[in-house]
């Protein structure tokens, strides 16, 4: 739930302070914010700390955020694939359609040139997305 850790550091607060206005443990705190499943009581608590609708907290954040500082500190061949990108979801789409493209080649008519550029440039799409992945961009 990287939304949760957004959040508290857009009003920047510690996780302890939160801990302290949900009136939940820090541990807790910690766990959901690397990801962890968390009770309907403390989404309940957390909803109402930082004034947002349960359904908020729990949608997985996957839009890319191209002002953060960490955004502009990856490298120049990362950026360039995501121009005109907006979301992870963008990207999965790509690869998907790519990875279709690639089958249906090689059942209809396998060519010797556009059946395995398809399937690399489906493999190339899911690094991409690994690698966003790897580097919290999303």
């Amino acid at each position: 739930m990287m939304i949760i850790r957004k959040l508290r550091q857009q009003k920047n607060w510690t996780q302890e302070q939160l801990a302290i206005m949900s009136g939940l443990n820090v541990r807790t705190i910690q766990r959901v914010e690397t990801g962890q499943k968390a009770s309907l009581e403390t989404l309940k608590c957390l909803a109402s700390v930082f004034q947002v609708d349960m359904t908020t907290l729990t949608k997985e954040i996957t839009v890319i955020d191209k002002e953060s500082e960490q955004w502009l500190g990856l490298p120049w061949w990362f950026k360039a694939n995501m121009f005109g990108v907006n979301s992870r979801r963008h990207v999965l789409t790509i690869e998907f359609i790519l990875l279709a493209f690639g089958l249906a080649c090689l059942m209809v008519k396998p060519s010797a040139m556009v059946t395995p550029v398809a399937f690399l440039m489906a493999y190339l799409t899911g690094w991409l997305v690994r690698y966003g992945d790897k580097h919290q961009v999303w």
